[in-house]
């Protein structure tokens, strides 16, 4: 049996992933889930644990999670969602972010033209280096000559082979993004490693874009973009984009992949959105397509195409939430996905 650990964690995140758990027993998959619902901000505020030795152990056995959401406006320290995304990223060496964004329904494109709606790509985003590791620090504190500095880190190592990756799964083409006329030396290491894994694979389509010129391509006709591979930070910043094109943040889904190690955490994007947080209107099709991307994950493309086209059908039908046009809460909507795969 294929043990799956899942952490509910704060906000809507316990909400999302209940209804995501619905949906995966209702495939009659017979996947064992270990629940890690102490993993949470309350928790750390009484405690200072973000998460023990014994529950990282746990989560690396099972080797794939469903993760809910990080994140409590009570907790002001940056250490409890790095003690636990940061730490599962790094010492699961995740070092994939794979975010797809598949229109789901034409009226949740924001686009005007029809013909340019339909966005069917994904952003590889490097998940373990860049600007987000926290390398850095300050000088001078407090005074008016203060100095804070965040190290932007790249690698030879890690370039190369979430390029290979982006590579691996495109069906067209990849777009690479960068900023290397204004950012000489980390952009210089990537058009190398760029320039390495194009002639590897002579077979598909290949373009470069500066950052501020893809964002603006996205929104002239993202149907142009299949794979897009870029830095932590920019990835971050771009699938933001190709979600709201897709339908919005509530639709979105992410994957953070160890591939040759087969490791994966899976979670939707939009986080513990707080504001919302126990009404039982957030939206579970982000978790719902987080589910199907594990599903692809363990090998089960079959039943992780089931999933997308249950909610296909739920939000086709307006069987949903109602920032996606229906007057469902967040059980009902889990409900009607369950239904359309059953």
């Amino acid at each position: 049996m294929t043990t799956v650990a899942v952490v509910p964690g704060d906000g809507v995140g316990p909400e999302v992933i209940d209804q995501a758990l619905r949906v995966l027993d209702s495939l009659g998959l017979g996947l064992s889930f270990d629940v890690l619902d102490q993993i949470n901000a309350e928790r750390f505020r009484r405690t200072g644990v973000a998460m023990s030795h014994e529950e990282m152990v746990r989560i690396s056995s099972a080797r794939r999670v469903l993760l809910g959401a990080i994140g409590d406006p009570r907790v002001q320290q940056t250490g409890y969602a790095r003690n636990v995304l940061l730490r599962l990223r790094f010492e699961l060496d995740l070092y994939v972010n794979h975010r797809p964004a598949v229109l789901l329904d034409d009226r949740l494109s924001p686009l005007r033209d029809p013909a340019r709606r339909s966005i069917d790509c994904v952003v590889v985003r490097e998940n373990t280096e860049g600007a987000y590791i926290g390398s850095g620090g300050v000088l001078r504190s407090g005074t008016p000559q203060e100095i804070a500095i965040d190290n932007d880190i790249s690698t030879r190592h890690g370039v190369s082979r979430v390029l290979g990756y982006a590579f691996s799964v495109a069906r067209r083409s990849v777009c690479m993004v960068d900023k290397s006329n204004a950012v000489p030396f980390g952009g210089g290491l990537w058009q190398q490693c760029w320039a390495d894994a194009r002639s590897a694979h002579p077979g598909l389509a290949s373009s470069h874009l500066y950052v501020d010129a893809a964002a603006m391509k996205l929104i002239q006709d993202p149907t142009a973009f299949d794979v897009i591979v870029t830095n932590n930070s920019y990835g971050d910043i771009l699938s933001d984009v190709t979600s709201q094109l897709a339908g919005g943040l509530g639709t979105a889904a992410s994957a953070n992949l160890n591939p040759e190690q087969g490791v994966g955490l899976f979670e939707p994007v939009h986080g513990s959105a707080p504001d919302i947080a126990g009404q039982g209107i957030a939206n579970p099709v982000g978790a719902v397509l987080s589910a199907a991307l594990m599903l692809d994950h363990l090998g089960r493309g079959a039943e992780g195409d089931a999933l997308r086209g249950a909610v296909r059908k739920a939000v086709s039908a307006r069987r949903c939430t109602p920032d996606l046009g229906g007057q469902l809460g967040t059980e009902d909507a889990g409900a009607a996905i369950a239904a359309e795969v059953q």
